[in-house]
Protein backbone atom coordinates (compact mmCIF):
# COMPACT_ATOMS: atom_id res chain seq x y z
CA UNK A 1 0.00 0.00 0.00
CA UNK A 2 1.31 3.63 -0.97
CA UNK A 3 -0.01 7.33 -0.37
CA UNK A 4 1.80 10.30 -1.04
CA UNK A 5 1.48 12.28 2.10
CA UNK A 6 4.15 14.01 3.95
CA UNK A 7 6.04 10.29 4.21
CA UNK A 8 7.88 8.97 8.00
CA UNK A 9 10.78 10.90 9.41
CA UNK A 10 13.92 8.31 9.22
CA UNK A 11 14.27 9.24 12.93
CA UNK A 12 10.64 6.92 13.49
CA UNK A 13 11.16 4.67 11.00
CA UNK A 14 12.95 2.03 13.33
CA UNK A 15 10.30 2.37 16.08
CA UNK A 16 6.96 1.89 13.78
CA UNK A 17 7.04 -1.81 14.08
CA UNK A 18 7.29 -1.70 18.21
CA UNK A 19 4.26 -1.97 20.69
CA UNK A 20 2.54 1.04 21.60
CA UNK A 21 4.62 3.37 19.45
CA UNK A 22 2.68 6.65 18.21
CA UNK A 23 2.91 9.81 16.91
CA UNK A 24 -0.68 9.97 17.30
CA UNK A 25 -2.72 11.22 20.25
CA UNK A 26 -5.37 8.76 19.75
CA UNK A 27 -4.58 4.85 19.48
CA UNK A 28 -2.85 2.14 20.82
CA UNK A 29 -0.13 2.00 18.47
CA UNK A 30 -0.34 -1.55 17.82
CA UNK A 31 -2.04 -2.13 14.53
CA UNK A 32 1.77 -1.71 12.87
CA UNK A 33 3.12 -4.13 15.00
CA UNK A 34 0.38 -6.49 15.43
CA UNK A 35 0.56 -6.73 11.48
CA UNK A 36 4.34 -7.19 11.37
CA UNK A 37 4.03 -10.10 13.97
CA UNK A 38 1.38 -11.97 11.45
CA UNK A 39 3.35 -11.37 8.58
CA UNK A 40 6.41 -12.78 10.27
CA UNK A 41 4.61 -15.67 11.49
CA UNK A 42 3.75 -16.43 8.43
CA UNK A 43 7.09 -16.65 7.49
CA UNK A 44 7.38 -13.42 5.44
CA UNK A 45 8.39 -9.63 6.22
CA UNK A 46 6.92 -6.34 6.31
CA UNK A 47 8.69 -3.63 5.22
CA UNK A 48 8.61 0.07 5.01
CA UNK A 49 10.21 2.10 2.05
CA UNK A 50 9.27 6.11 2.81
CA UNK A 51 11.07 9.99 3.21
CA UNK A 52 10.05 12.74 4.29
CA UNK A 53 7.48 14.86 1.55
CA UNK A 54 7.61 11.80 -0.80
CA UNK A 55 4.65 9.62 0.69
CA UNK A 56 5.35 5.99 2.61
CA UNK A 57 4.97 2.62 0.82
CA UNK A 58 4.37 -0.78 2.84
CA UNK A 59 5.51 -4.29 1.36
CA UNK A 60 4.42 -7.15 2.61
CA UNK A 61 6.26 -10.21 0.60
CA UNK A 62 4.65 -13.87 2.04
CA UNK A 63 6.61 -17.10 0.98
CA UNK A 64 4.53 -19.37 -1.21
CA UNK A 65 4.47 -23.22 -0.65
CA UNK A 66 3.19 -24.37 -3.94
CA UNK A 67 3.47 -22.44 -7.74
CA UNK A 68 0.96 -20.99 -8.23
CA UNK A 69 -0.60 -22.01 -11.93
CA UNK A 70 -3.15 -18.79 -13.10
CA UNK A 71 -5.79 -19.70 -15.29
CA UNK A 72 -5.31 -18.36 -19.04
CA UNK A 73 -8.03 -16.30 -20.28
Amino acid sequence: MSDNGPGIPESIQEKLFQPFFSTKEEGTGLGLSIAFRIVEEHGGWLSLKSREGGGATFVITLPSKEEVVWPRS
